[in-house]
């Protein structure tokens, strides 16, 4: 008499469970609630709940659990193991899911199909698993789903990551049907392994198609684009998104920006970031990176303080970039600013923002703080030892930078290539040539790394500047790659050291060859005729880059001060304060030539008087921004410069003796070198960058 009733009550909390699931459930306990009144209504075989509740358990990432309610389901059907499956992969647990997978092939009561392969064969993928997927893709085609796009789909990207290109290319040519999930899988199995211009390759392929790329093709695309530097595909891409109204999406529009700045094109760069509707810190950070990474530090730092005023908060890659701006410049007043915009912590357990931090300070010539840094970080990877390798070689302390290598060793770790460029470039800046070849020699020999172009750049600079000439060109023919511009610009620097301007002739022809469109080859053969008082030719040589219109790249020299950083030129009369600038320089002259300076005047390269060439010597743009710094900073500051360009042997000179009349500490940062220059009472300290700090040594020895 009363079952009907209660039969009514049941179906009518049935009904209200199933709608409490399928709206949703935000929170574990809300979930458990379900379970609980599922239970209680005797509702544990509705797999229809059951799905539902695993759906929602494992939305909210809560897989222990949801594992828990599909092992109290009695007579689980394919629905529910496909969704825990995919739930399990989706969350990361892939030995989960391969366990589910094979509990539930030992029920032969249930079947895989097209929607249980896919999720296997992902995580087979990330477990490396080959076996299990080499016996699914048997069981695909047993099964009869051999044609099914989605498991095809699946059995490319697992053959693609587990480095089977060959047979993922296999799968997906016999896909009748393909989609853009298929493409886009194929297309990222070749730009895993480097094959980015086949991507691309693929990529027009699929548009010959008909197929609509989605958002994450286009990503995948461009970024094949970026790595190897070819613009012209990315221009056509970024063509192809136009006409068709792809450009809306901000992840786009950010690999857009990103594909520009690794390619070069700042310009376009520029022009696609200022077309977004929304930017998020990651666009801001590709452009910040991109100014950085392409030689215009300055626009680095404008672009920050922009993004500084839209109030975005600088993420860890915008400050990598900011860093490197500032250490391009020598701002350390800035970069210590931009410290304080982040947490302390963050520098200290983020290897990414160790390493900038490190390597900002050593080529802000503030070596201490560096080591001070790389002493307090909490993980130390091979990046950052590299960073403060390469930074005390930097800084002429190539002794501690060998300490710091040894130090490696005794933690276990390994290093790569990178490790031996900052030891071999510290033994070139120190002329330890038998140390640089014992390393060279040993980088094959005893840890089995390969030496690169890099390498034996280094090699061939170390050589050349100790006078090895002949050596040196022996080693580039008997390299086992081509020589590139980098190479032969080594021994030419070794071969206008060493005056020995028969060989340089040779090797700018060389270079010339590698690079025609560079003017500053040219010029240096000119500078070699010039040298030579071969006036007749040297003029030849500027003549013909009139023609051609190329125009040498001109000295520039930055210098902080007050948080601003100054750009100067040779012969700049730009600055606001020019005319106190010239009158210090006047002044300083004046107590040089007391002091015994005489302007050489070999490094003015032109068939003009003598009085010319000093004149042409006293306005070169790291003499204007020292000038600058003297008037406009006190005694007690330490004075940075920063040129593009190698400094020249007067500018060396005659700022050395500027420490010393106006006993003031000054570093002077080219693209070559520090020269450091410290007055004390008993004379100059530095000048080559070779004395060694006390504490370094006490640092390497005892408390790394």
């Amino acid at each position: 008499m009363h079952a009907e009733p209660k039969k009514k009550t049941n179906m009518n909390m049935g009904l209200e469970l199933k709608k409490c699931l399928a709206s949703g459930c935000r929170s574990l306990k809300k979930v458990k609630q379900c379970h609980c009144r599922l239970l209680r209504l005797g509702l544990n075989d509705d797999t229809f709940l059951i799905n539902t509740l695993l759906r929602s358990s494992l939305n909210l990432r809560a897989t222990q659990y949801a594992t828990v309610v599909f092992a109290q389901t009695p007579h689980p059907n394919i629905f529910l193991y496909n969704t825990l499956i995919r739930g399990l992969v989706s969350n990361d647990a892939f030995h989960d899911a391969v366990s589910l997978y094979a509990s539930m092939r030992q029920r032969s009561t249930v079947v895989p199909d097209n929607f249980t392969f896919p999720f296997v064969l992902k995580a087979c993928a990330r477990l490396k698993n080959t076996h299990l997927g080499l016996t699914l893709h048997s069981l695909v085609i047993k099964t009869g789903f051999e044609n099914d796009v989605f498991v095809n789909t699946g059995l490319v990207c697992f053959y693609s990551k587990n480095g089977f290109l060959s047979h993922a290319r296999g799968v997906f040519d016999e896909i009748p049907e393909k989609n853009v999930v298929s493409w886009t899988a194929i297309i990222c199995g070749y730009i895993e392994f480097g094959y980015c211009e086949e991507a691309v390759g693929l990529f027009r392929g699929l548009l010959e198609m008909g197929v609509r790329p989605d958002s994450f093709t286009l990503v995948r695309v461009l970024y094949a684009c970026s790595r190897t530097g070819d613009l012209a595909s990315g221009r056509w891409i970024d063509e192809y998104m136009r006409e068709n109204g792809l450009c809306g999406n901000v992840f786009v529009a950010t690999s857009l920006v990103d594909m520009y700045t690794k390619c070069g094109s700042m310009e376009e760069a520029r022009i696609v970031f200022d077309g977004m509707v929304e930017r998020d810190v990651v666009c801001w950070s590709a452009l910040i990176q991109g100014y950085a990474s392409n030689g215009m530090p300055k626009k680095a730092l404008e672009v920050f303080f922009e993004m500084q005023r839209e109030n975005v908060r600088p993420d860890c890659y915008a400050m990598v970039g900011f860093l490197s701006a500032c250490a391009r410049l020598g701002a350390l007043e800035l970069g210590n600013w931009a410290r304080g915009l982040v947490d302390g912590d963050e520098f200290l357990c983020n290897p990414v923002l160790g390493t900038a931090l490190i390597d900002f300070y050593a080529k802000c010539g503030s070596v201490a703080r560096a080591v001070e840094i790389f002493k307090s970080m909490r993980r130390k990877d091979r990046v950052v030892f590299n960073a403060v390798i390469s930074g005390l070689a930097m800084c002429g302390h190539v002794g501690a930078a060998f300490g710091v290598f040894s130090q490696m060793g005794k933690v276990g770790m390994q290093p790569d290539g990178n490790t031996f460029v900052g030891l071999l470039c510290g033994c070139t800046h120190a002329g330890l040539v038998d140390d640089g070849r014992r390393y060279f020699s040993h980088m094959s020999c005893v840890f089995d790394v390969t030496p690169t172009i890099e390498h034996y750049g280094c090699m061939v600079d170390l050589l050349a500047r100790a006078g090895l000439l002949a050596e040196a060109r022996d080693l580039i023919k008997s390299m086992p790659m081509k020589a590139n511009a980098i190479v032969w610009g080594a021994l030419l620097g070794g071969c206008r050291l060493h005056k020995d301007t028969q060989l340089a002739e040779q090797v700018l022809m060389q270079l010339i060859e590698l690079e025609p469109w560079n003017s500053g080859h040219y010029v240096l053969l000119s500078n070699i005729y010039s040298a030579s008082r071969r006036w007749d030719q040297a003029e030849k040589i500027r003549s013909s880059l009139s023609e051609k219109g190329m125009q040498k790249l001109p000295g520039c020299s930055w210098v902080e001060v007050d948080g601003v950083v100054h750009e100067f030129r040779v012969g700049d009369t730009s600055h606001p304060l020019t005319h106190k600038i010239y009158e210090k320089l006047e002044s300083l002259f004046k107590d040089l030539r007391e002091a015994g300076y005489t302007p050489t005047t070999e490094f003015v390269l032109f068939d003009v008087e003598e009085e010319e060439k000093e004149y042409f010597l006293g306005c070169h743009s790291e003499k204007l921004a020292v000038a600058f710094a003297l008037i406009s900073t006190s005694v007690k500051d330490v004075i940075r410069v920063v040129k593009n360009l190698r400094v020249c042997g007067d500018c060396h000179e005659a700022i050395k003796l500027v420490s010393k009349v106006t006993e003031r500490e000054i570093i002077i940062r080219d693209n070559n070198r520090f020269h450091h220059f410290r007055y004390r009472l008993h004379g100059i300290v530095g000048g080559s960058g070779k004395k060694r700090l006390g504490f370094l040594n006490r640092f390497v020895k005892n408390e790394l």
